[in-house]
């Protein structure tokens, strides 16, 4: 199976460069974030004609949330992050698909920081680790996907030093991230290319993607129940060269069926002959 994450800024906007990789990369299921579309003004007949069925969770302008599944509809389980029945932002989304459940998110940007948005994503953080908890804690095999607006490490940013003060790399966030993660899950990207600087994000200012200059902010968190069948992670990098493209690549992974085989253990116990 394989799964991709996508912010797309603005669903319809980027429709023809979402078609295309749709398209070109074939995955079976697709995260989605920032829509900027109202739950009306989602394209579903377009994604439909592409092959795929899917789940929003729309807001007009801003944020929203989507999970496509090829050649049929995901199982919609949860819409919207619990625990503050106030929260109206569309932010959260969770469906299963052949037996996987697939949360979709996009954490709150935070900027400027200090500040109450920056207050908000710490919050918004928060109860997410709580329900991220209660998921990892269920032993299902669970996929977190999406978004993160955090940068983990200094290996995930450009340029570490010009960043010390943002909200997507304050300490707290980063704590916040590193709280979630030893929870049990497993960071995929990370975990299959260790030491290696990979990014998704380029802005579209000072020539940020033709310098390389970007943030690794968008990933994958598998439970245990997952983590033997990652097989393979990456990023479609050469989508953010397309014509009005989204600044985010989509991300990936693949799950082989089923878990890896044990090696067997070489006897060691002398014939009884």
């Amino acid at each position: 199976m394989k799964i991709a994450t996508y912010n797309v800024n603005g669903v319809n906007g980027r429709l023809p460069v979402l078609l295309r990789w749709l398209h070109e990369a074939e995955p079976d299921v697709v995260c989605l974030q920032e829509l900027k579309a109202p739950e009306e003004k989602f394209p579903l007949l377009a994604i439909q004609e592409a092959g795929y069925g899917a789940v929003w969770h729309g807001q007009k302008s801003w944020n929203g949330v989507a999970i496509l599944r090829r050649g049929a509809d995901p199982v919609e389980t949860m819409r919207g992050l619990p625990g503050d029945p106030e929260d109206l932002h569309s932010r959260y989304i969770e469906a299963a698909v052949e037996g996987v459940l697939i949360a979709c998110l996009y954490l709150p940007n935070g900027n400027p920081a200090p500040g109450p948005k920056f207050d908000y994503k710490l919050r918004w953080f928060d109860r997410f680790t709580k329900h991220a908890r209660s998921l990892i804690s269920k032993k299902l095999p669970v996929i977190l996907a999406g978004d993160f607006n955090v940068m983990p490490t200094e290996l995930d940013v450009y340029k570490p030093e010009s960043w010390v003060d943002d909200a997507l790399f304050r300490p707290e966030v980063r704590e916040a991230f590193d709280r979630l993660v030893t929870q049990g899950w497993t960071d995929a990207l990370r975990h299959l290319h260790p030491g290696e600087r990979i990014y998704t994000f380029w802005d579209y200012f000072r020539n940020a993607y033709a310098r390389n200059a970007g943030l690794r902010i968008d990933h994958f968190l598998v439970s245990p129940e997952l983590a033997e069948r990652l097989t393979s992670a990456g990023v479609d990098r050469d989508v953010r060269s397309w014509e009005k493209t989204s600044d985010h690549a989509p991300v990936w992974i693949e799950l082989a069926n089923q878990p890896k085989p044990a090696k067997k253990k070489r006897c060691t116990a002398r014939p009884s002959w």
